[in-house]
């Protein structure tokens, strides 16, 4: 039997709003790779990697793609006797609304979708074929 709809609900109604504040040991990760049984390898903003568990009020309820933004909890990974670096407190799932907020990294600045400095050549798209009459002469 699945979970209860309240429950669920509960779940996506917590991810949907940053928190006011972070605790010095709390950080946003970028999510590098899944790697099972809800265990997650993300990269903090100091290019530093760890290993963070979902708790399971978020099993089977929030989805996390890979590149995807988590907010990680540190604390007590010292206590801990085995590989797990933290735990995730929360997914970001409007991206948009915490990049506002003053503790969102620059190191995750957004990236262009279009970069301007390409190899490429130069887009054609909107012009006018060339002109091969002055060739024929």
């Amino acid at each position: 039997m699945g979970k209860p709809k309240r429950n669920v609900f509960a779940a996506a109604e917590e991810t949907s709003t940053p928190p006011s504040a972070l605790t010095p040991t709390q950080s946003i990760a970028r999510v590098v790779k899944a790697e099972g049984n809800s265990l997650y390898l993300c990269t903090l903003p100091d290019k530093k990697n760890v290993l963070v568990e979902l708790p399971s009020r978020f099993r089977n309820t929030i989805w996390i793609k890979n590149g995807g933004y988590v907010l990680v909890d540190t604390a007590g990974a010292e206590v801990r006797q085995n590989k797990i670096d933290g735990e995730i407190i929360n997914v970001v799932r409007d991206e948009h609304m915490w990049r506002k907020e003053p503790y969102w990294p620059k190191e995750f600045a957004k990236a262009s979708a279009y970069p301007e400095d390409s190899d490429e050549e130069e887009s054609t798209v909107g012009k006018m074929p060339p002109s091969y009459d002055s060739e024929e002469e």
